[in-house]
């Protein structure tokens, strides 16, 4: 059963830049070796518990982000920050061009996109990179539910 997730998760990989248009501008395998650096907080677990990346418990699932309204992935629940929450209530859903953003600066991000000085995020880790900031988000799009319903739809 390994094996097929394995092989499966291989072939959505090497489809993820034809999914991914769409989605995201960046290198999805550039990404996933970049995510090694997030997966001390964040992991990557989909539906039916299927671990696509298993990391820490400090931050969200990632799994299904593109498009999730700021602050609300269930199992993560009350661990969430004042300041995300309130910016998801204000309309804050995950895109790439606002993930590239708030990864580069997550405090700073959330004071401006509050209009808040006292504005505080629990992400402290920075990804500064643009680059490899929109290769995470190609990775996380590219192992993402949006590439499940793709490839249902041809």
């Amino acid at each position: 059963m390994k094996l097929i997730k394995t092989v499966a998760l291989g072939f959505t990989l090497m489809a993820a830049p034809a999914f991914a248009d769409g989605h995201a501008t960046g290198d999805a395998a550039a990404g996933e070796d970049v995510f090694t650096k997030c997966k001390a907080c964040h992991s990557v677990i989909g539906p039916d518990d299927d671990v696509i990346v298993k990391g820490g418990r400090n931050g969200p699932n990632l799994y299904g982000v593109h498009m999730r309204q700021a602050g609300t992935e269930e199992e993560f629940g009350s661990k969430y920050g004042d300041s995300l929450i309130e910016a998801g209530e204000a309309g804050l859903e995950w895109n790439e061009e606002e993930f590239v953003k708030y990864v580069a600066d997550p405090r700073d991000y959330l004071r401006e996109y509050l209009d808040d000085r006292r504005a505080r995020s629990k992400m402290s880790y920075k990804l500064p990179k643009e680059e490899d900031a929109r290769n995470v988000w190609a990775y996380l799009v590219s192992v993402g539910p949006e590439v499940e319903a793709e490839a249902k739809s041809e």
